[in-house]
């Protein structure tokens, strides 16, 4: 389950960690639409950019750091296209396109999963 503790929401019911280098290069690509929302953890923090290549369905993004609060996010991120953040991230969660502005996420919200 995915929570938003800053405003008390549940923005999903079930994810998939993804942790191991395989799952993460694997991440959504091949898939038709976002079932299962992920969540790649990394050691430290770091700038974690992302691309969209055989990833046929737009997606919404969250940055999280070490403290597990959002400190960026990406909207409608498009199939086939390249964004790196401007913020260093210790989490990536990959969510379904528009979760975001329907569970009012914003950055500085503490998220649990």
């Amino acid at each position: 389950m995915i929570v938003n503790k800053t405003r008390d929401k549940v923005i999903t019911d079930g994810e998939k960690i993804c942790s191991t280098l395989w799952s993460k290069a694997l991440g959504l690509m091949f898939q038709r639409n976002v079932t299962t929302p992920l969540v790649f953890t990394f050691s430290s923090m770091r700038k974690i950019p992302l691309h969209m290549m055989f990833v046929f369905t737009p997606i919404d993004v969250l940055w999280l750091d070490s403290k597990r609060k959002v400190v960026e996010m990406k909207e409608g991120f498009r199939p086939f296209s390249y964004y790196s953040p401007a913020k260093t991230a210790q989490y990536v969660i990959e969510l379904r396109s528009s979760t975001i502005h329907e569970q009012g996420v914003k950055v500085g919200d503490e998220i649990e999963f």
